[in-house]
């Protein structure tokens, strides 16, 4: 580094207060030493002290009495009362403490700095049938951005062409590169690994994933702690208290220097910085790892987490539905004709089930001509379709029960959806004209990280994961069981998700809920902590959630939690720090044997202590060990089929088939 860059930097003013105490000490040597030694230690304690008197007027001016002040009084009066080393050393070792302090504080903002260090400069475009490099800000919508190998990525977009990987790491917090090719979306900022890719731009500039984590992290690292704001009130009646006890101390005991010495070992400046430190690294730890908390309070709240309720389908589930099974109910009537009945009725429906039977219909070549002639949703229960002069329902029981008003062949149905509960699949009824003629059944693959998940949750501290579905009780408890889920709560419409959430807040328990933002919005927003995943590209989630995590990982969310409460334990243990350290100062200056140069030096380091331990939390935790078994998958359709066709009716036997393309 260029000397003179390094002088003019934050190292500059107890560079030059050094070479004047070296100095003073050299010309006490010479013959004539008192006078010219004295001036040269009066000059060092006025270069290091000027900038803290100068903050310390600033600070009254806006009717703040801060640790400044205490400084700046105790080093004039110490030359006043002819202490000139103290004052040189008092302020010599606070400017050497606040450039320890800013270069130690602004590593704890790297995460922020390497997100903003990664934000792409230019980008190139085709334009007229050329490549063109621009700015990244200029880069339209729409307008399609090459992408080589080794560049950065300066747009959000989808590939329109090519293949290659992705380093997300700045946007997720996966180290490994993720493969790409067309119609799948890419990120500002993520690095080309290997490949070429033609990308459609669909974010630009500030409308970027990456703009939006760099200003949710800005936001949240400023954003104050409960216990910070308690810390800000405590301290603004402390540091007047130091003052008024400190003349106290000094009309009584008629020793200026003592009551000098009080004011500047008993600065708060370790017990004002422990809280924000902590929560910066903290939450720049999360972001690196792909998780964005919304600031300090939240934080705070998130490590007192002891229920986490989350939403069954995609989430404890991949959410992409299959159609597993077809029973025919009706003697005239086959697996097929159910199936394609059933289909034509859900043409109609915008229910996340009704996919599974239309794919699955158009798998087995069954043709589904046409909407429905009218179509009736019935909220929590399913569909009533007209098609060719006939009534079709297909939902659960109670619909079909409001539609059979005499209740004739409905034992048999009871048994069959029964028995495909209990296997985990979420069964529907179809009935034409009020007679049962069939059950469809779709079933849910359960992520394989989903017990894991729970079992890091309870490792955390979490007392209690509770499930809370739309589905039906049975289908619940069947996957709960697989995951290991606590206690299931079934047949909720999103308003009785939000009681449920409210239920646990009255029993006393901090409640974080994970769900999709759509279905599950107002319990999301009633829960203490609401929780989104897969929140990359999603700026609506990265802006409004308590916390989101950008990849769609479970293992995220134990993460999450663990990350809440070693920053909270990191914030204790510096105020403990802090205060400890000032007690015993205190007790050494009125007993005798602290010096002020000497109280000083303690404190300094007691800051960069603190420092030194909110940084821990900067270090990238080791993973670890899969503490969870592997999710059981759900049996296979031909176990149901073979238990199902065992049973018996007086029109005979009834088996559940699932055609071969269905498998």
């Amino acid at each position: 580094m260029n000397p003179l860059t390094w002088l003019q930097g934050r190292w500059s003013v107890p560079a030059v207060s050094a070479v004047l105490i070296a100095a003073s000490y050299a010309m006490a040597q010479t013959a004539n030493p008192q006078l010219w030694a004295d001036a040269l230690m009066i000059a060092a304690a006025v270069v290091a002290g000027v900038p803290v008197l100068v903050k310390a007027w600033r600070a009254l001016t806006a009717k703040i009495v801060g640790i400044d002040l205490l400084v700046s009084v105790a080093a004039i009066g110490a030359v006043l009362v002819g202490n000139y080393w103290e004052a040189a050393a008092v302020t010599f070792l606070f400017a050497i403490g606040h450039s320890l302090e800013s270069a130690t504080l602004n590593r704890t903002r790297a995460a922020l700095a390497e997100l903003i260090a990664v934000a792409p400069d230019v980008a190139v475009v085709m334009r007229d049938g050329q490549q063109v490099e621009v700015p990244a800000s200029e880069v339209a919508q729409g307008e399609s951005v090459l992408v080589k190998n080794g560049a950065r990525v300066p747009v959000d977009g989808v590939v329109s062409g090519g293949t290659g990987a992705l380093d997300e790491a700045s946007i997720t917090g996966e180290s490994m590169p993720v493969e790409k090719m067309s119609g799948d979306q890419v990120f500002a900022g993520t690095i080309s690994t290997g490949g070429f890719l033609q990308v459609t731009a669909t974010g630009v500039g500030a409308d970027t994933t990456l703009a939006r984590i760099i200003h949710r992290v800005e936001e949240a690292q400023e954003a104050k702690a409960r216990t910070q704001d308690f810390m800000d009130r405590f301290s603004a009646w402390y540091t007047p208290a130091i003052i008024v006890l400190a003349v106290v101390v000094g009309l009584i005991t008629a020793d200026i220097v003592l009551a000098l010495t009080l004011l500047v070992i008993a600065c708060p400046g370790a017990l004002v910085i422990s809280i924000p430190v902590s929560i910066v690294a903290g939450i720049g730890r999360g972001a690196k790892d792909g998780v964005l908390i919304k600031g300090g309070e939240f934080l705070e709240t998130s490590a007192k987490i002891d229920v986490v309720a989350v939403d069954k389908t995609g989430t404890l589930t991949e959410g992409r539905p299959r159609l597993t099974d077809v029973v025919a109910l009706h003697p005239d009537i086959d697996e097929s004709e159910v199936l394609r009945m059933a289909a034509r009725a859900e043409a109609g429906s915008e229910h996340p089930l009704a996919r599974p039977i239309l794919e699955a219909a158009a798998e087995a070549g069954l043709p589904v001509l046409g909407l429905p002639s009218h179509t009736e949703p019935v909220p929590g229960k399913g569909i009533v379709a007209s098609l060719d002069g006939h009534r079709i329902a297909v939902g659960n029981l109670p619909l079909i029960e409001a539609e059979n008003h005499d209740g004739h062949d409905m034992d048999e149905a009871h048994e069959v959806v029964a028995q495909l509960a209990s296997a985990g699949r979420t069964p529907m009824l179809v009935s034409c004209d009020g007679r049962v003629i069939g059950v469809v059944a779709v079933a849910d693959r359960v992520r394989d990280d989903a017990p894991e998940m729970v079992a890091r949750l309870h490792a955390a501290g979490v007392q209690k994961v509770v499930m809370m579905t739309g589905d039906i009780e049975p289908v619940g408890r069947a996957v709960a069981a697989r995951v290991g889920i606590d206690e299931v709560l079934a047949g909720l419409l999103p308003e009785e998700k939000l009681r449920a959430v409210e239920d646990l807040q009255r029993q006393g328990h901090v409640v974080a809920m994970v769900g999709d933002g759509v279905n599950d919005a107002p319990a999301l927003a009633t829960a203490d902590i609401g929780v989104a995943m897969g929140a990359a590209g999603t700026g609506v989630a990265i802006e409004t959630a308590d916390i989101a995590l950008m990849k769609d990982d479970l293992l995220k969310l134990p993460e999450a939690v663990s990350l809440a409460r070693r920053t909270v334990n990191n914030m204790r243990q510096n105020i403990v720090v802090a205060l400890g350290t000032v007690a015993v100062l205190v007790a050494g200056v009125l007993f005798g044997g602290v010096t002020m140069a000497v109280g000083m030096l303690v404190h300094e380091v007691s800051v960069l202590v603190v420092i030194g331990n909110a940084m821990r939390l900067l270090r990238r935790r080791a993973d670890g060990r899969r503490v969870g078994q592997q999710a059981a998958q759900l049996p296979e359709a031909s176990s149901i089929r073979a238990s199902v066709s065992r049973m018996s009716s007086p029109r005979g036997p009834r088996g559940v088939t699932t055609p071969d393309s269905l498998r």
